[in-house]
């Protein structure tokens, strides 16, 4: 796990705080991104065609509730979608949801990685484990690397052979008064890229590679992107929509038939809208630094 002092990560964006559980031996675990109280306007986007989601259809920009409380990623496949109900569990607690006329309901949408030929495929991430992510959620910089969702990820498996981590990574970007945070957890079938077009995780490349063996060829990168500049849900799917165009400039091949990428992009609304185009910049330049960033420091190299 890599500190990160400058809080360059998403943490540094305002009311967003993140959370890890880890499980070293079973190699597989789950991360939580809090939300401002009052929620954040939220959307999607699943190019991927293998997805693994929960209330994926909730955030799509014509249906009603625009603001989730929560996000939780995890390892685990299908199984680990059970650790969203510890995450709801804490909101509940403290208070925090959409208000109906009898309860207050958080809405915590989800989405998963294939990690289960990795560690133990018995090892999965449950209630228990997203209310321990919840309960450790804060506003401190992210941990990264071989950590919560990217405990048990890989890069680089089409060739069945030569698999290496892949991780979790976060970056933060600011210009001209822009700001935008985002977290990848990265567990694509292709290679991750690094700035010169040079493969960075791959077959082959970099310490560690000898330890992994692939499994089944499931594979999934998720970005969560989040800012506190106001936009609509509509703007937050575009956004969401840059981001995983993002993901083909630093993952080769990217969107196969093998992976369920899956970008989120959440706004605290809390600030004045920001100029679109500088936006969609800054959240593509921070998608693919949190790629990269999570392959770094799954191998201790750090940025």
């Amino acid at each position: 796990m890599t500190p990160d002092p400058l809080n360059l990560t998403l943490t540094a964006i305002p009311g967003f705080r993140v959370g890890h559980w880890t499980d070293a031996v079973g190699l597989t675990g789950c991360t939580v991104i809090l939300c401002p109280d009052a929620g954040a306007v939220a959307s999607a986007s699943f190019l991927g065609p293998s997805p693994g989601t929960r209330e994926g259809v909730l955030l799509a920009p014509e249906k009603k509730v625009e603001r989730v409380h929560a996000l939780l990623l995890t390892g685990g496949s299908a199984f680990g979608l059970a650790a969203a109900g510890g995450v709801v569990r804490v909101l509940e607690e403290r208070g925090v949801g959409h208000e109906t006329p009898w309860a207050r309901v958080p809405l915590v949408p989800a989405a998963v990685v294939y990690d289960l030929g990795v560690g133990d495929p018995q090892a999965r991430p449950g209630e228990r484990e997203g209310e321990l992510a919840a309960r450790a959620a804060s506003a401190a910089p992210v941990e990264r690397g071989r950590v919560g969702a990217g405990t048990g990820t890989t890069a680089g498996k089409y060739l069945g052979v030569g698999a290496v981590p892949g991780g979790l990574g976060s970056a933060h970007l600011e210009r001209h008064g822009v700001a935008v945070g985002a977290l990848a957890v990265v567990n694509p079938i292709g290679d991750v890229l690094d700035e010169r077009g040079g493969v960075l995780a791959g077959p082959g490349t970099g310490p560690g590679a000898a330890a992994f063996t692939p499994g089944d060829v499931e594979s999934t990168t998720l970005i969560v992107v989040a800012t506190e500049h106001l936009l609509t849900k509509a703007e937050c799917r575009r956004l969401a929509d840059a981001a995983q165009t993002a993901l083909g400039r630093v993952i080769h091949p990217s969107h196969t038939p093998w992976d369920g990428d899956s970008a989120f992009v959440l706004s605290a609304a809390s600030r004045p809208p920001a100029d679109p185009l500088l936006l969609v910049a800054l959240v593509q330049e921070a998608v693919c630094a949190a790629v990269r960033d999570a392959v770094r420091c799954a191998r201790g190299l750090g940025r």
